[in-house]
């Protein structure tokens, strides 16, 4: 074209864009709208979108962000929609972001643009993801409400929240309803029930779903068999591994790699370390490679078995073959090394792991943070954690309890205080051992005000603390004179149904006592 003094117009250029798209191609396509940006090639709202898609597909996300963003500002010229919404709501499901899927449907219909039933599926779909099977329900209903006929994506979805949540009951419920509305379910829906009773330890139910597939014309393939052989993990039954294998070669399905790496997991879970390398060398023997998920399963559940040197023998072979290392390869290195009391090594693999372009998740930073307090290195442990807040990666309760305990043992309190708040404000919960180290850092720092704070937000939590901490709180309020918090906590520990025994009476009675609060004490 361009060689005869044609040039290609807007309709022309996203045909191409479109061919690398439906190619898969997707740094090819973002290459192309490029230089279609240089050469001032005005897009139109099919190319962003295709832009966007392409962005997802290649883990772009921000960027797509961005693209959806510049489409809202420059509305009259590219407005986006429903597809460009769904496409952005898609990213945020596959990074687990759940509320700001949520905001972008949100958004879309604030904006006038109607849903379409892709939408719908992609908020189920992050519901499912994490199990949310009530947000998923009433979303499953606004649907409906709404006047859009569920389709077999809907219905699977919605059955896949109750299976992560551990109800398969309820999602065989579903199942039955998508049936009963002429829904007929496929090879994905009787995969996602077959993980809904495997994973609730149901082995007999999940089993008997292979011959239900097939008088229903669906043959069972290589994830059925991968899905039963993690449910033996569940059900926590080694011996039907070789059932699942026997239905596998009944029926001339080939074990992939997923199907390899779920066997050899579920030995690993058992602590069968004869029978998991004896499968490895059997997905060896097929002409199977192993992957970086292998060698993750393998170097764990090794170092969970305390074989730290065949775990470390394991990730030799991994670098001999030239595999990729990933997070979760390195993860399990840095436990396996923290484990042998390693620090030296962990803190190296820590370091190379992160200027490799492997960014640390969150269960890397809590092996490393347990190692330094193991080590009573306090200031590492803080400088890890701010490293973390500053990489956005939110530790748990646990952790964060830990942490707290490591500054109050470096007589940091007043850093103890720093992460309550930081906790509050990422709204994790307060467990007791957090409580413990709150109380203990108020106590030092002869803080009565934040201790009475905390009293007014303790009344769910109270059955879970003992009776010990919250007379180690009694007490401390009362020493500063605070006997109205104190006498608060008490009726809040009485009305809780609190063990609320002599010493707790013994130690209102001193501290009434002290302060000459006569009648009080008689009373």
């Amino acid at each position: 074209m361009i060689r005869n003094g044609v040039g290609p117009d807007l309709v022309t250029h996203n045909i191409v864009l479109s061919a690398f798209k439906n190619g898969s191609q997707y740094s090819e396509a973002i290459g192309y709208f490029d230089m279609m940006k240089g050469a001032n090639i005005a897009p139109d709202t099919f190319t962003l979108n295709i832009v966007i898609h392409c962005l997802v597909k290649a883990g772009q996300h921000g960027d797509a962000v961005d693209l959806l963003n510049s489409m809202r500002e420059k509305r009259a010229q590219c407005p986006p929609d429903v597809v460009t919404y769904t496409s952005i709501m898609h990213s945020y499901y596959v990074c687990g972001q759940v509320k700001n899927c949520k905001a972008v449907f949100d958004m879309m219909v604030a904006e006038g643009v109607k849903p379409n039933i892709v939408s719908y599926n992609a908020l189920l779909g992050a519901y499912a993801s994490h199990g949310m099977h009530t947000e998923a329900l009433g979303f499953f209903k606004l649907l409906k409400q709404n006047g859009l006929r569920p389709d077999v994506v809907s219905y699977t979805t919605l059955l896949n929240a109750y299976g992560r949540s551990a109800q398969p009951e309820k999602a065989r419920e579903v199942f039955n309803e998508m049936r009963k509305n002429s829904c007929k379910p496929n090879k994905v829906s009787y995969n996602a029930l077959i993980d809904a009773y495997g994973s609730a330890g149901m082995f007999k139910e999940a089993i008997s779903l292979l011959h239900e597939m097939e008088k229903d014309g669906i043959p069972p393939d290589v994830v059925s068999i991968s899905t039963l052989l993690t449910a033996c993990g569940c059900c926590r039954q080694t011996t039907k591994i070789d059932t699942v294998l026997e239905e596998a070669k009944f029926r001339g399905i080939e074990l992939n790699i997923v199907a390899y790496n779920s066997g050899i997991g579920t030995y690993l879970s058992f602590g069968d370390y004869e029978k998991a390398l004896e499968f490895y060398a059997t997905m060896m023997a097929s002409n199977v490679n192993p992957n970086a998920v292998t060698y993750n399963i393998l170097i764990s559940g090794l170092c969970k078995l305390g074989k730290y040197a065949e775990s470390l023998k394991f990730f030799e072979d991994m670098v001999d073959l030239r595999i990729p290392l990933t997070k979760e390869v390195y993860s399990s290195l840095i436990c396996s090394y923290v484990k042998q009391d390693k620090l030296a090594e962990a803190e190296s693999t820590f370091s190379y792991m992160k200027t490799s372009g492997c960014f640390p998740d969150v269960l890397t930073y809590t092996a490393m943070i347990q190692a330094y307090i193991d080590h009573g290195s306090w200031t590492s442990v803080w400088d890890l954690f701010k490293e973390m807040e500053g990489n956005a990666i939110l530790p748990d309760a646990i952790i964060c309890s830990s942490l707290m305990e490591a500054l109050n043992k470096g007589n940091q309190h007043e850093r103890v205080l720093q992460l309550m708040k930081f906790m509050h404000d990422q709204s994790i919960e307060l467990n007791q051992k957090a409580y413990f180290e709150i109380i203990a850092s108020c106590s030092m720092l002869r803080d009565w005000r934040t201790a009475s704070e905390i009293i007014e937000h303790l009344d769910s939590s109270l059955p879970s603390i003992s009776v010990g901490k919250l007379n180690h709180l009694l007490n401390f309020l009362g020493k500063c004179g605070k006997t109205e918090s104190m006498m608060k906590l008490f009726y809040k520990m009485v009305s809780a149904c609190s063990t609320v025994g002599l010493s707790t009476y013994k130690v209102l009675l001193r501290n009434l006592l002290a302060v000459g609060k006569w009648r009080k004490y008689v009373e």
